[in-house]
């Protein structure tokens, strides 16, 4: 009987420690310098844009802010500047219309 209770204990003690969320992203090295680099989270582009993904994407790329935009139709034309890859300490996220990443910029 005693190994029963103990056992269905031990099960409810795993299941909570394996649905326990992170709440908080936090950087590699321990610190966000303030200089976007696109660069560190192009893995990005495709994925869903949830609110982890954003925030581990500010992250990853050193950005102290990040907003979420509704892109254009996903074209360019040559007259279009090239998004900047580096620079400033905003991470802007274009998505596409199934909230899906299409775009990083810095600025």
């Amino acid at each position: 009987m005693h190994r029963i209770v103990l056992l269905a204990g031990l099960s409810l003690a795993c299941a909570a420690c394996s649905t326990a969320r992170v709440t908080q992203v936090q950087p590699i090295d321990g610190v966000i310098s303030g200089q976007c680099h696109t660069d560190r989270v192009r893995g990005a582009v495709g994925l869903a844009a949830g609110p982890g993904t954003v925030e581990r994407a500010r992250v990853d790329s050193d950005s102290l802010h990040v907003s979420v935009v509704r892109g254009s139709d996903g074209a360019t034309t040559a007259s279009e500047p090239a998004p900047a890859s580096s620079g400033g300490d905003h991470l802007t996220i274009e998505v596409g219309r199934t909230n899906n990443i299409t775009a990083l910029r810095c600025g």
